[in-house]
């Protein structure tokens, strides 16, 4: 890969109260990823980690409505939420732990609800869900 690619949320105008909250710029945020970094912007929240903590990714579908929209952290897997719908986002699994960015523990992965779920995989590479 050359240069850098963007992937952009599929916004679901429904869930706009629970994302609106976290300041999300639609048209600024979203998971930018080059041939060293991946970045993953929510607002006033930004996840940033070198390419070679990426294990891999996989699509994730059918969210709850009502905790599919904004940033959250799970407390199952200490995973991160970027939300903007409930239909299907991209978990990105990390090799190691990312810095918290939201909540007070470190992030295994991050799910993305980006429009281009396809092409954010096949970048990044195919992964097993993990439980």
């Amino acid at each position: 890969m050359s240069g850098e690619r963007f992937f952009a949320y599929e916004l679901d105008t429904k869930l706009k109260p629970f994302w609106l909250p976290f300041g999300l710029k639609p048209d600024r945020d979203g998971v930018r990823v080059t041939d060293e970094t991946f970045t993953a912007t929510f607002g006033r929240y930004r996840l940033e980690t070198p390419r070679t903590n990426i294990d891999g990714a996989h699509v994730t579908r059918d969210y709850r409505w009502w905790t599919a929209g904004g940033v959250r952290g799970s407390m199952k897997d200490r995973g991160l939420t970027f939300g903007t719908n409930a239909q299907a986002g991209v978990c990105v699994h990390f090799v190691e732990p990312v810095p918290h960015v939201f909540g007070w523990r470190d992030h295994s992965a991050l799910t993305v609800t980006v429009a281009d779920l396809d092409g954010l995989v096949a970048l990044l590479g195919e992964a097993e869900p993990r439980s």
